[in-house]
């Protein structure tokens, strides 16, 4: 090997030094920042979970007519100054408050730094129903209102609903229909017989009776309009959707024509 080729070999290797010092230093300085950060955050942590302020301070709640505040605060289990903010579980809550048959749908938000936002959707009312001529608001699935109201155009007015059941799925079956067609309905009667124990009848706000089966209520009743569209002239009768679609003139041999008692 040459001497001047080993000379310029030293010299590189000299040149090189200070920049891998430098760079070491570096290397160093970081990790000591990020180590002061890291326990700078830990301390943080650990001071704030420690004061009142890791502790949820408020619950605001927006949506409720029909359940009270405190119901909905004591089905969520969260209790100002004591339950964890950052450990609140909210799908876990939500689930606890749509407990209540009133509430269809339960979110909740959190807000810096301990604020709690609960917003609820309660079951919309679907019909009025009728008890020793004093009326109460049913919703869409079935649970009946407590107070008395007067009934309006928001949907038909039940009449001899005792059966729970039978109502629940009057409601739901109610629910699949256009806004346009509940509102069309005056009253609902249910009218069992041996044969046919889901057998209801309705009266309709254009003058028409119509006699369904629960089962197939929703279904064959939004063939309603187009039926009435090709019934000619001014004669009103019953509308049969049980099992096969056929009208019948009131006064031709039926008895339906009159409201039940």
């Amino acid at each position: 090997m040459r001497p001047d080729h080993e000379r310029e070999k030293i010299v590189n290797i000299e040149e090189r030094i200070p920049k891998i010092k430098e760079q070491r230093k570096q290397k160093a300085n970081r990790r000591l920042i990020s180590f002061i950060l890291l326990f700078f955050v830990m301390t943080l942590i650990i001071v704030y979970l420690q004061t009142p302020i890791s502790k949820i301070s408020s619950v605001a709640i927006s949506g409720n007519e029909n359940v009270t505040k405190q119901e909905i605060l004591s089905l969520s289990d969260i209790k100002n100054g004591d339950t964890e903010f950052w450990s609140l579980d909210k799908k876990k809550t939500e689930k606890k408050i749509q407990q209540n048959k009133l509430v269809k749908k339960a979110q909740i938000s959190k807000s810096l730094p301990n604020k709690i936002n609960i917003s609820i959707e309660e079951y919309k009312a679907i019909a009025y129903l009728q008890k020793d001529n004093v009326y109460y608001e049913v919703l869409e699935n079935g649970s009946v209102l407590p107070n008395e109201v007067t009934p309006d155009d928001a949907g038909p007015i039940l009449v001899n609903w005792k059966n729970t059941k039978k109502r629940i799925q009057m409601a739901k079956q109610l629910d699949a229909l256009s806004e346009s067609l509940k509102q069309s309905i005056s009253e609902i009667y249910y009218t069992p017989t041996k044969m046919d124990n889901n057998r209801i009848k309705m009266y309709m706000n254009d003058g028409y009776v119509v006699t369904a089966s629960l089962k197939t209520f929703a279904d064959r009743m939004k063939t309603y309009p187009s039926i009435i569209s090709q019934l000619k002239g001014d004669k009103k009768g019953i509308i049969h959707l049980e099992v096969a679609t056929y009208f019948e003139e009131f006064g031709k041999n039926n008895s339906d024509d009159k409201k039940e008692d």
